[in-house]
């Protein structure tokens, strides 16, 4: 199985129209977060059919198509990791989750963070020091600040809630956008299993935070609640 191999199943399953759509949706104009990715016009179903079949690639080869500018490329590279982590020994998962970290500037969309950080970084730190995350979060690159808080929703499963909630805080004042939905998105996830514990987190800080962050955090709230939190009439 071979790096090239994967770049040809791709290239046959392209489709230049989808490909226009794609480039536009994950804003690869110049000067947006996605400038100069490449689009083949896969859909993700195609692309995750691509990955099982060379799902037993090794890291050397996966690593020639992770500095792909062609996002499927990339896509289908992370696809094969998270497997991997899934099905590897303490050995291979260690070896995934460095890889990842090491080339964790690749990861450079949202939808390959979203797809890859939650099991291949939060899974491997569930039993670990997680300090990695706390300096991605620190970090000037958008996809390892974004990396940083996705990979807590592994944590927000087993319940906890503490690097999460420390991670937002780092981030509550970045300007980003993206940023913004997934610390919000992760704050909701956090209130699907404990509202308690994402009120005790939004009444101390939601009157600061980004106004996309919150609309995100409080999605599912009540509705007469969630005005209360936007009209910023919440009794402490």
């Amino acid at each position: 199985m071979s790096a090239k191999a994967i770049q040809q199943s791709l290239k046959k399953a392209a489709n230049p129209k989808k490909a226009i759509g794609l480039k536009m949706f994950f804003k690869t104009a110049p000067g947006q977060y996605g400038a100069g990715d490449i689009f083949l016009g896969i859909t993700v179903p195609e692309t995750r059919i691509i990955a099982k079949k060379y799902k037993d690639i090794e890291l050397g080869e996966i690593k020639k198509i992770f500095y792909s500018k062609i996002h499927e490329e990339r896509l289908c590279a992370l696809l094969i990791l998270v497997d991997k982590f899934k099905r590897g020994n303490d050995k291979e998962r260690k070896d995934i989750f460095h890889f990842y970290i090491k080339h964790a500037k690749q990861v450079n969309n949202w939808d390959l963070v979203d797809t890859s950080a939650p099991t291949v970084v939060g899974g491997y730190l569930l039993d670990r020091p997680r300090k990695i995350l706390h300096t991605f979060a620190q970090s000037k690159n958008l996809w390892e600040k974004r990396i940083a808080i996705i990979a807590t929703f592994a944590f927000i499963k087993q319940k906890q809630y503490t690097d999460t909630f420390r991670i937002a805080e780092i981030l509550m004042h970045n300007t980003h956008d993206l940023i913004h939905k997934a610390v919000g998105w992760m704050l909701r996830e956090v209130g699907n299993r404990s509202l308690i514990e994402e009120e005790k987190f939004l009444k101390k800080h939601y009157q600061n935070m980004p106004r996309t962050m919150l609309r995100y955090a409080i999605e599912k709230f009540p509705e007469q609640k969630r005005l209360r939190y936007l009209k910023n009439t919440i009794i402490k």
